[in-house]
């Protein structure tokens, strides 16, 4: 395996599509996400992403911003490493790579959300530090 941890290029950021469809159970069509990441990428968001060589095997998308209760900010989002890879320590890997990343960038808190259902990422973060602060509430319009 050669693992390599990077800011993917915005001109590629279609290339993160097949993974965040699995995150999502595919309910969301590759037209949506890659007219939403098309607008995503104009705003505070980055995407780190894993390679395992040339095969793109891992994603985090950071939305940075300054919240009144935390300071500088970043939020994790849509984090997935393809379930081949899972249990050999790169979730661990990634996210000591992407705290060593946005803390150069002067960001003082990481936030994030996980889905209620995803119970292998809520022992994951508390691992990782993570407390629970709040609950994350999602209205359709």
């Amino acid at each position: 395996m050669a693992i390599e941890f990077k800011i993917i290029e915005k001109e590629h950021i279609d290339l993160v599509i097949p993974l965040v469809q699995k995150l999502n159970g595919f309910e969301l069509t590759a037209a949506i996400l890659k007219g939403r990441f098309a607008e995503m990428i104009t705003q505070n968001y980055e995407c780190a992403v894993i390679y395992d060589e040339s095969k793109l095997i891992g994603v985090c998308g950071l939305w940075y911003c300054t919240r009144h209760y935390s300071g500088r900010s970043v939020e994790a989002d849509h984090v997935f490493i393809d379930d081949d890879y899972r249990g050999q320590g790169l979730g661990k890997k990634f996210f000591d790579w992407i705290y060593n990343y946005v803390s150069k960038k002067g960001v003082e808190t990481i936030e994030l959300n996980t889905y209620v259902s995803n119970h292998p990422s809520h022992k994951f973060y508390y691992n990782e530090g993570f407390n629970i602060l709040g609950y994350h509430f999602l209205k359709k319009l």
